[in-house]
């Protein structure tokens, strides 16, 4: 039925208002207070839904009540810090909901519990926005980054460049903060000094376990179903330790560069962790069997053995639906960043980030200590040029889908430092991005499905190339990546650089071992220099499956 703007419509519209006043005193008279004879028989019906309905009802705190107001030019920070204050005393499950328009922001926004759901209106025209005027740099932090400035002085970490005349200390901005900041209370999203270790977490041994499996026996434990747990592999062994040759093979003649000090010269140190729930218990001799909620990274026996401890994070924290944005301008040099950083999420479980356009940023999302967590959406764009668009460091079983990539990025996909089974799906990066395989154990990772626009150059010998894979890190955190790290079906469209009957050479650095690449394809021919080498299939073809994440997903359902 179509309408006009007059009589009908105003009809339509009072039939329908009265229709719910019925429905209204109905619901108040007979329904509030029904006889108990009648309550006595009901089901409690209120289980039904995600969470058993634990979800249904959320408390919601706007913004805009506690003073901030937006488009105006006055700053909304502590609008904002009474606001997530009010959010972080509440007990029940809360909602911080932005209003649309323009809010100016100067503070950083921190985000400390479960159950939380930070929302705008959208991203786009018309929705919310977030105009941070300040870099980090200029924001009072407080101890958050105590750590990794000693960390940065004790390493020397320096970005010299001779023919900038640059020869500076690293910023601890560069991969570190943002202006949303979630972390649990009193953690460490990444453990750089053991002077900040902790006080000695009790946690359990354990030598049984298959890797690929879902199960693992913990001696001596009382771990519950629903409990999230930590696995750790730690090398005791030296250079030639039984777990570097699980990460990285026994080939190592065919690695480029040696496995780095990183990997042996500390036994106490985890260089493999994982974080995963519990999802049944058995008791078996003098331990437990631990049914698990993702596979084992790793075999777990006499050889490799591993440590199971509780781990406590943030669960529920869901960010969406608003842009960020920051001044433009430029950047020093690379590591040089002043911290134009957008979200960081550390200490998350169940974390939902969707719908997020990010301009301008040194960083749109950085990533830490987080398991089992979805981001959506993500736009970044501006004239910065961007050291990460969506990072992914010492998390695990991240999923990164449908990222935009439109500003320049040293990093356009990075899987960094201790990043495990994470996945970049269906990224688009258009600004002569890169696949960042970062070092730093980083293992067992997918790239499924992006779309790649470059320019390529002719090197020394005149063939047209590009390096899509240019990988970094530190040399004693080398090689690349750990073994099986896959890129399936990606898709590279070369705009310039070599004409159409002409092959690109596509390279890396310094990569790692056992990697898979299965349809790698685009608008010319392509033949690769990747070290050590790849499996290669369907190289210049697609993959008969074209998700590989979709696919063995439907496959794991339908078991």
């Amino acid at each position: 039925m179509i309408f006009d703007t007059g009589n009908n419509f105003n009809l339509v519209f009072r039939r329908a208002s009265l229709t719910a006043l019925i429905f209204t005193a109905i619901a108040s008279s007979a329904l509030a207070s029904p006889p108990k004879q009648i309550l006595d028989t009901l089901p409690d019906f209120s289980y039904a839904g995600y969470r058993f309905g634990n979800q249904g009802v959320r408390k919601i705190i706007a913004v805009d009540t506690f003073g901030a107001i937006a488009n105006d030019t006055k700053d909304d920070s502590a609008a904002f810090l009474k606001a997530l204050q009010a959010a972080h005393q509440s007990t029940e499950p809360v909602t911080v909901q932005l209003g649309a328009g323009r809010y100016i922001v100067s503070e950083i926004l921190q985000i400390s519990r479960s159950d939380i759901r930070f929302q705008g209106l959208g991203a786009g025209e018309g929705g919310t926005e977030l105009y941070f005027p300040r870099p980090l740099r200029l924001v009072n932090t407080g101890q958050r980054f105590a750590e990794i400035e000693k960390y940065l002085r004790s390493e020397n970490k320096m970005q010299v460049e001779p023919d900038n005349n640059l020869n500076l200390p690293f910023t601890p901005y560069s991969w570190t903060g943002g202006f949303i900041w979630v972390q649990a209370p009193n953690s460490r999203p990444f453990d750089y000094l053991p002077e900040f270790d902790p006080a000695k977490v009790e946690s359990f041994t354990s030598s049984n376990g298959k890797r690929g499996e879902l199960s693992v026996v913990a001696n001596g434990s009382n771990f519950r179903a629903g409990d999230t747990i930590r696995i750790q592999w730690r090398n005791a062994q030296g250079e030639k330790g039984k777990l570097i040759d699980e990460i990285y093979g026994t080939q190592r003649e065919q690695l480029i560069s040696p496995v780095g000090s990183r990997m042996f010269e500390d036994a106490q140190r985890a260089l493999v962790s994982q974080i995963t729930i519990i999802r049944a218990v058995k008791k078996t001799g003098g331990g437990q069997l631990l049914q698990l909620a993702d596979p084992l990274l790793h075999p777990v026996n006499a050889q490799l053995p591993a440590t199971i401890g509780a781990w406590t994070g943030l669960d529920g924290v869901v960010i969406r639906d608003f842009a960020i944005r920051f001044p433009a301008g430029t950047t020093a040099a690379h590591h040089l960043e002043d911290g134009y950083n957008g979200i960081y999420l550390s200490d998350a479980i169940n974390a939902w980030i969707d719908s997020i356009r990010v301009i301008d940023a040194d960083s749109a999302v950085l990533t830490y200590n987080s398991v089992a967590s979805t981001i959506a959406n993500v736009i970044t764009e501006g004239t910065r040029k961007a050291h990460y668009s969506v990072h992914l460091g010492n998390v695990h079983g991240i999923l990164v889908r449908d990222l935009t990539v439109l500003n320049p990025t040293v990093h356009a996909l990075s899987f960094n430092t201790f990043c495990t089974r994470s996945v970049y799906q269906r990224a688009t990066v258009w600004n002569q991005g890169v696949i960042d395989q970062h070092a730093g154990v980083n293992q067992q990772n997918l790239v499924d499905q992006a779309l790649f626009y470059v320019h390529s150059k002719s090197n020394a010998d005149g063939v047209p190339s590009y390096p899509l894979w240019d990988g970094s890190g530190a040399g004693y955190w080398q090689p690349g990546h750990g073994r099986y790290n896959t890129h399936w079906n990606v898709r590279v469209m070369v705009l310039s650089g070599a004409n159409s009957d002409q092959e690109v050479l596509l390279t890396g650095l310094d990569e790692g071992p056992d990697a898979r690449i299965i349809g790698l394809h685009g608008n010319r021919n392509f033949k690769l220099w990747y070290r050590p080498q790849p499996f290669v299939d369907q190289l210049n073809g697609v993959a008969r499956m074209p998700s590989l994440y979709d696919w063995q997903r439907q496959q794991r359902q339908a078991r």
